[in-house]
């Protein structure tokens, strides 16, 4: 909806400026949403900082340990893109509600398991539970801020991803150290289940409806749901949904194997790992919200800008990471590290916003959804079990070289989504126009 103010001409001069706690809504809306998507990943993230506590207690392989990881990207991954079109069909702040409650059950079935068979079973569940959360949380928070501002708020959103791995395995590293690491679990599932209340009180299907802002869709294109084919009906769209998630192949493992790495190459404590990977997690989530607003502030008059800063932010990716593996272990890798971190995810906003801009707003959470499924698939699940293989067979430090070469390839299909994108836009503008006659 939007919102007008009128200028104050007397004191006598009624004003029209709404409420302040009505101005503010958006902004609730945004940050509960954010938080529940941190306790998302706080809760599927909290593994990676409790890995040598399991190898040493189960005595599990690294493949092992990276299925733990995977096994919830492809769960939430395959169910992406049917739960989304229940929240889209059905009501997304209830898919948010019955979601966050799920996820947080699930993390606590993960602190009472007894072997590795009942943990994976539990974050199975957990995948389950969070499989749609992001498409249909983001698809709510961009309802209620305007277009134009679509790269940033996707970026950040998504940032909450990398903030809830630094939280959960800073904090997660810090409570098995002390408490053991079943408690880990359950401070994760508490702080979700805590995020469920809240939003259940604060946030109405009728309130979201209020202040929906105006689509840069026509009414007549808006009013009516839209075949699912349109989410595959340009070239440029499925190379958008490919390059996002093979991108996420190497913030995936960063952000699933860099606390072990710490441990192993550098011999630090199991909680001083959890840390210092933490921090490059921070790194990861802050280039996220950088990158996107960049994005924002660079394509505003020419989209087709968005193509080629994702696709820089890819290379410059690439060759960070390329260059740290090369390094023996010391300063002037971590420095390099740090900046191929901070890179790393930022495709995340670009590639919401090229999604967004090639998609219709009915089905916005679904195609949402299929990003997430190209995001989990190519990206947040392969990662994490490719690396434990070869890490098996090769060694974690070897395994590495993995990353950059998933950099060149998401590189690449984003220079060929750019190049298809005219085309792509010319047949949105026609349906648009289509729909207007």
């Amino acid at each position: 909806m939007t919102m007008s103010t009128t200028g104050v001409a007397s004191l006598s001069t009624p004003t029209t400026r709404p409420p302040v706690t009505e101005r503010l809504f958006p902004w609730v809306v945004f940050a509960l949403t954010f938080g529940l998507l941190l306790s998302d990943h706080m809760s599927r993230q909290v593994l990676s900082a409790i890995f040598p506590f399991l190898e040493a207690e189960w005595g599990l392989t690294n493949t092992q340990l990276g299925s733990l990881t995977s096994v919830v990207a492809l769960a939430a991954g395959a169910l992406a893109v049917p739960l989304s079109i229940l929240g889209d069909r059905f009501g997304r702040v209830r898919a948010i509600l019955l979601m966050g409650t799920v996820w947080s059950v699930a993390t606590l079935g993960c602190a009472l398991a007894a072997g590795y068979g009942q943990l994976m079973m539990a974050r199975v569940l957990l995948g389950v539970g969070e499989a749609a959360f992001g498409s249909v949380g983001l698809a709510v928070v961009l309802a209620v801020f305007p277009p134009h501002r679509r790269a940033v708020f996707t970026g950040s959103f998504m940032a909450g991803s990398v903030f809830g791995a630094v939280v959960g395995v800073a904090l997660g590293g810090i409570a098995a150290e002390r408490l053991g690491w079943r408690a880990s679990f359950v401070v994760m599932a508490v702080i979700g289940l805590m995020l469920v209340v809240l939003y259940r009180v604060l946030i109405t299907e009728e309130r979201l409806e209020r202040h929906r802002q105006e689509s840069d869709e026509p009414a007549a294109v808006t009013a009516v749901r839209p075949p699912l084919s349109t989410l595959f009906s340009t070239p440029a769209v499925i190379l958008a949904y490919a390059a996002s998630g093979i991108q996420l192949f190497a913030a995936g493992t960063l952000y699933s194997w860099l606390p072990t790495y710490l441990h192993r190459t550098y011999d630090l404590p199991v909680e001083r790992a959890a840390v210092v990977g933490s921090g490059f997690f921070m790194l990861m989530g802050v280039g996220m919200i950088v990158c996107g607003a960049l994005t924002d502030r660079l394509s505003f008059a020419l989209p087709i800008r968005t193509w080629t800063i994702a696709l820089l932010y890819s290379a410059i990716t690439l060759v960070m990471l390329g260059l740290s593996f090369l390094q023996e272990p010391g300063a002037v890798q971590m420095a390099l590290l740090g900046v191929g971190a901070f890179f790393s995810a930022g495709t995340a906003g670009p590639a919401g916003a090229m999604v967004a801009r090639l998609t219709p707003e009915p089905i916005r959470a679904t195609a949402m959804g299929t990003l997430t499924l190209a995001n989990n698939l190519l990206g947040l699940a392969a990662g994490p079990f490719v690396i434990g293989v070869l890490a098996d067979r090769f060694g974690l430090d070897v395994a590495f070289f993995a990353l950059p070469v998933a950099c060149a390839v998401s590189a690449i299909l984003f220079w060929a989504g750019r190049c298809s994108y005219p085309a792509a836009l010319a047949k949105v503008q026609a349906r648009v126009e289509e729909a207007r006659a």
